[in-house]
């Protein structure tokens, strides 16, 4: 029986790559497909492979989307740790990176993750504090917690100008 704190998730993945001939050959088919979470309501995301497995560059793909995952996961987190401690956030961008090896089998995993965030405070009294909370939301993010790599932070904060 589910715990009753339990949340469940789910997505539809559906391939729209078959260039007629489907997967005959590698080059012969498009890696791109349509991302939906389940049952509707947020817009679907294009998705395709890297473009150095052949993928679309102008779609979303599955790595990207992890390091999206994690970067967006941190900053609801911390945004929630700031609100409950009395630090006002009034600015907040992230521009992560993460490393994913191949391995010689075809496959690969992510070796670590890097966060960036660029956050803006209300006050300089708060500076201090909005450093120290990114290891509380660390702590607390989902998706963090789901990943076998280190993900790792770079805070920056700035205070609003008066």
């Amino acid at each position: 029986m589910a715990s009753a704190r339990a949340h469940t998730y789910e997505t539809e993945v559906v391939w729209t790559g078959n260039a007629g001939e489907g997967t005959a050959t590698y080059r012969s088919y498009r890696r791109t497909h349509e991302i939906a979470a389940t049952p509707g309501g947020a817009p679907a995301i294009p998705g395709s492979a890297d473009p150095h497995f052949h993928g679309d560059a102008d779609r979303w793909n599955p790595e990207q989307l992890l390091l999206a995952s994690l970067s967006q996961c941190h900053m609801l987190s911390y945004l929630h740790v700031c609100a409950i401690s009395g630090v006002v956030v009034t600015a907040y961008t992230d521009r992560a990176t993460g490393t994913m090896e191949e391995t010689p089998d075809g496959g690969g995993h992510f070796t670590r993750a890097l966060l960036r965030p660029e956050v803006t405070v209300a006050s300089p009294e708060m500076a201090e504090k909005a450093r120290t909370l990114h290891e509380r939301a660390h702590r607390l993010c989902f998706i963090a917690n789901s990943v076998d790599f280190p993900v790792d932070h770079e805070p920056t904060i700035t205070v609003t100008p008066a």
